[in-house]
């Protein structure tokens, strides 16, 4: 096997579905130098070690300033995709509800890769994902919304 033939690593990801008193959900636009802008959910890769409750605590305080249990998992995804650093790999993402009171957010714990490539963000009403003119991701984010406002 050549270095050309190794499999894509598998990213460990924890991601927020974020939602206001409103039910409208926080995303991110991301604006990279190698593809169209995009939106997504908060959060990011687990640490090493680290399991994805952990993560996605971590990475909704980081990303956002907001500190609480996200509770357990309520979505599992897997994709192929290139990271904004140019890595091929293999999604294995946990997403996770969270409800705030908040209407504003923190971003001063961004990374200098996030502050360069997440310059906006805004929060989604459910209505407005289905028609959006930019790719949100993940791509059947209202299904998860939708599923998780059913009673």
């Amino acid at each position: 096997m050549t270095v050309l033939d190794k499999p894509p690593r598998i990213r460990r990801a924890a991601r927020i579905l974020l939602l206001d008193p409103a039910a409208r959900v926080l995303l991110f636009r991301f604006t990279p130098d190698d593809r169209p802008p995009l939106w997504a959910t908060p959060g990011g890769e687990c640490d090493e070690g680290e399991d994805f409750c952990a993560a996605a605590r971590r990475e909704l305080m980081e990303e956002t300033g907001i500190d609480c249990d996200p509770g357990p998992a309520i979505a599992r995804r897997s994709s192929r995709f290139r990271t904004f650093a140019g890595e091929d790999v293999v999604a294995d993402e946990r997403y996770f509800w969270v409800n705030t009171q908040a209407c504003s957010i923190e971003t001063s714990g961004h990374t200098a890769t996030e502050r360069a490539v997440m310059k906006e963000h805004r929060w989604f009403a459910l209505a407005e994902i289905d028609n959006w003119h930019e790719p949100i991701y993940p791509e059947n984010l209202a299904d998860l919304l939708r599923k998780g406002m059913t009673p």
